[in-house]
């Protein structure tokens, strides 16, 4: 999933942004999440420093404050090295300050023309999108979703378990930050992940990278993030 921040000093224009990214995030069902908007580039960089994914960032360059928005993404870069930057400005005369910064900006928008600004965000959202999962497919192995036409890639190391749903044909997929539940059931999905996945239930399936520990006994399995889920008695040898 790639996290969403928005930083604009006028309320107004950050609310506009803002509704802008929503819509084409829920049109074109997008696997993003807003995590921030805010107008001091001090409260979003503090956000950043924690944050886990890869991130998009929506940057005014005027932002009224002793921190700018070219020496913003600097700072984020420090953080996000693989983030997308995309500055929002007025004064079309400062795009060639990205490259004085090399903050590596994947787009300059203006704010004077409001039709080709909502264009242009949405086009920065879908290409983010595009990159991200191309970059992600290259270094990580990762399993897809696919939701109604929207596609959802999660890596395999943040996968901890699959669980049957208690929706016919369904199942829910468990990862460290979310849970995800979709069309599919443990029997076909078994043998199709690699040999880190094991069936240890017949309504479970397992990544041993991620077990903390196995409670033979009472016949439960602890995952790192501390969730758990069963393990059968004549699955407990082959586990």
């Amino acid at each position: 999933m790639l996290n969403l921040f928005v930083c604009e000093d006028n309320t107004i224009q950050r609310q506009n942004i803002v509704r802008i990214i929503q819509n084409t995030v829920l049109i074109e069902e997008l696997d993003m999440q807003l995590v921030l908007e805010a107008g001091d580039p001090y409260t979003l960089l503090d956000e950043v420093k924690t944050s886990q994914n890869t991130g998009i960032y929506f940057l005014d360059i005027d932002l009224n404050s002793r921190m700018n928005g070219m020496k913003l993404a600097q700072q984020i870069r420090l953080f996000d090295p693989r983030g997308f930057i995309i500055f929002i400005t007025a004064h079309s005369e400062l795009s060639y300050m990205t490259f004085q910064y090399r903050v590596e900006a994947m787009d300059f928008v203006l704010k004077d023309n409001p039709a080709e600004m909502k264009v242009k965000i949405r086009e920065c959202l879908l290409n983010a999108m595009e990159r991200y999962t191309l970059q992600t497919n290259k270094t990580h192995k990762v399993y897809t979703i696919e939701i109604g036409g929207r596609k959802i890639n999660v890596d395999y190391k943040d996968i901890f378990f699959f669980e049957t749903s208690g929706n016919i044909h369904k199942v829910i997929l468990h990862t460290k930050d979310r849970q995800i539940e979709f069309s599919g059931t443990i029997k076909e999905l078994t043998g199709t992940l690699g040999d880190n996945f094991v069936r240890c239930h017949r309504s479970f399936l397992a990544n041993k990278n991620n077990i903390k520990e196995v409670d033979a006994k009472n016949r439960i399995i602890y995952f790192t993030n501390d969730e758990t889920c069963l393990v059968s008695t004549r699955m407990m040898k082959k586990l």
